[in-house]
């Protein structure tokens, strides 16, 4: 029977992510975003709403592993993908992976949401 093991939510600006963006460029893209991602975020004539709402995912997935932003778990680690129906899920490699095994955690669903300014995401670390 499945049962969750944590939770946890974030919320940013979405501003502030344009503003990063803008000023790094290519090199935040590959410190904090999958290839996917990248890709995802490269054919939206405004990436900033999208590159906001994972990189609050994100955030709200290091909170189910019980760790924060720079305690080992890159957030490239941490992939947020979207199914056909546009359902953003999960998918987690090398650090992030061991340490939801560590913690029981086999599967985090994610859900985004954003309004003009913020986008907010909320995580659940399922285990069986």
């Amino acid at each position: 029977m499945s049962r969750v093991i944590a939770c946890g939510v974030d919320i940013i600006e979405i501003a502030r992510v344009r503003d990063v963006f803008a000023r790094f460029g290519p090199r935040f893209l590959a410190r904090v975003y999958g290839e996917r991602e990248r890709e995802g975020a490269a054919v939206r004539r405004d990436p900033g709403p999208y590159l906001a709402g994972r990189f609050a995912a994100k955030e709200a997935v290091l909170k189910v592993l019980g760790c924060g932003l720079f305690a080992g778990v890159p957030l490239a680690s941490i992939e947020i993908r979207a199914r056909d129906s546009g359902e953003p899920y999960c998918e987690l490699r090398g650090p992030a992976a061991r340490r939801a095994a560590s913690l029981g955690v086999t599967r985090v669903l994610v859900s985004i949401s954003h309004c003009d300014s913020h986008a907010v995401a909320q995580a659940v670390g399922i285990g069986e």
